[in-house]
């Protein structure tokens, strides 16, 4: 259960740095407000999984399960704007959405792996 729960602490924290790198914050260069928000949207969903996995800890699998395959839906949606142009199409958002995609995907083989 704790690594599902470091799994989503993870992976919100690589959403809200990536928001962050779009929104300006962290560094110029890399604006693209729309896909900060996505971003946010992502990051906030799996901190709502990680909160849930708090308190209803016999939910952790599910929670998890839930909150990740929306982050990887919405991750994949990312790729294909990036693929046809319309979202930012740099080297570091390239490299970022392969990584995320791995990690998401290493989440949910955890998540579906542990025992009910």
């Amino acid at each position: 259960m704790q690594t599902i729960k470091r799994f989503l602490l993870l992976e919100a924290a690589a959403f809200a740095a990536a928001a962050s790198v779009h929104f300006g914050l962290l560094f110029g260069g890399y604006e693209h407000t729309k896909a900060g928000i996505a971003e946010s949207v992502i990051a906030a969903v799996l901190l709502i999984g990680l909160t849930v996995t708090w308190m209803a800890p016999e939910r952790v699998r599910a929670a998890g399960m839930a909150a990740q395959a929306f982050a990887l839906l919405g991750t994949l949606v990312g790729l294909f704007t990036i693929a046809i142009g319309v979202g930012p199409r740099t080297v570091p958002d390239l490299v970022y959405h392969v990584a995320i995609v791995a990690v998401l995907m290493w989440g949910l083989i955890v998540a579906r792996r542990m025992s009910r």
